[in-house]
């Protein structure tokens, strides 16, 4: 008896090393992105919350600060209001983030491929990154909408029961009731709201992001550039960089996915320039940058935990390096070619 139970469970055992080594290189790639966007999203999700409501509640969060805010928030909303939209942030990121750093891998090779005099370099990165994120943005952007539609309602705590919201406000009950009322609302170009901007910035900020994250670690001495510090310094600079280049367009984004949960939006934002044109208008030019600095608090550990992660998640999961990739992609191009014999 004792042999055969043995046997079953030696039978059940998982051959993980094995799984692993059966991966195909984007497989591991993919997950090693989304294991790495969830955990970077998750650490700021409170910061996220409040960015929201200060490019969007203006009057109503902006005025009394940061402290103030989460202040507010912990009154009416308790501790999972910090959290309000999470879950889709969180439905975003992973398929979001695997998708940009796969894709990243994979734009990366192919330029190397089709171009063999290219230099490898930051410029590569630069360019790599800039289209990955533009495809991951496009595959995901309604969640992204979804996302900030959630975050940017705030109700009250039925055990609180906190007077002084504001009334009138389509109120989502989750994900799918988000989802299902803005497609009722305006079909699947409601779901793609404010798109443009976010394409503008992300093709700017992805490609800094990785320019700056490759370029710093270019620099960094051989023996150093497996360090979990260095990686968390050169991704926290990479961030704050690429962030404060492309931050206005977020801002814009932000305003064209809620204006018509918000009654001070009235006016129909057609395009982006309606859009930069109307906050400047109104609010000042200021308001292209407004949360900007708790955005930096946000970046910092999000971009780092992010690229970390992600190079932690590759070790694990014994993804070569980029060099040897283009070698194995390769390889694995000639082997499926039918060979073509003499008759």
């Amino acid at each position: 008896m004792e042999k055969k139970r043995e046997e079953r469970d030696g039978a059940m055992t998982i051959n993980w090393d094995g799984v692993i080594e059966g991966m195909p290189l984007f497989a591991k790639e993919l997950i090693a992105g989304g294991v790495a966007g969830g955990i970077a999203k998750t650490a700021v999700a409170p910061l996220e919350r409040i960015k929201i409501l200060f490019q969007t509640r203006r009057a109503e969060f902006q005025s009394i600060g940061l402290l103030g805010s989460f202040s507010k928030i912990a009154k009416t909303e308790g501790l999972l209001g910090f959290y309000r939209g999470n879950g889709a942030s969180v439905a975003r990121i992973v398929p979001y983030a695997a998708l940009h750093y796969m894709t990243y891998e994979e734009y990366r090779r192919w330029i190397i491929l089709g171009i063999p005099g290219i230099t490898r370099g930051p410029v590569l990165d630069l360019i790599a990154g800039s289209f990955a994120g533009a495809t991951a943005v496009l595959c995901t952007y309604p969640l992204d909408l979804v996302r900030t539609k959630l975050a940017y309602q705030v109700v009250g705590s039925p055990k609180l029961n906190v007077k002084g919201l504001l009334p009138n406000e389509q109120v989502y009950k989750g994900i799918l009731d988000c989802f299902s009322k803005t497609y009722k609302e305006a079909g699947v170009r409601g779901l793609y709201r404010g798109v443009a901007p976010s394409l503008y910035g992300i093709f700017p900020y992805a490609g800094l992001k990785f320019y700056f994250y490759e370029e710093m670690k270019s620099h960094v001495p051989e023996d150093h550039k497996k360090d979990i510090m260095v990686k968390l310094a050169c991704g926290s600079v990479a961030g704050l960089l690429g962030q404060t280049f492309t931050y206005p367009l977020d801002v814009v984004r932000r305003q064209m996915q809620v204006q018509r949960l918000s009654a001070s939006n009235r006016t129909d934002m057609k395009s982006t320039i309606d859009t930069i044109v109307m906050i400047v208008q109104r609010h000042g030019w200021k308001q292209l940058f407004s949360g900007l600095s708790l955005n930096y608090l946000k970046v910092v550990p999000s971009v780092a935990i992010g690229f970390t992660v992600y190079d932690v998640m590759k070790s694990f999961l014994r993804v070569p390096s980029r060099d040897e990739a283009v070698v194995e992609v390769t390889t694995n191009r000639r082997n499926s070619q039918p060979s073509s014999l003499p008759s």
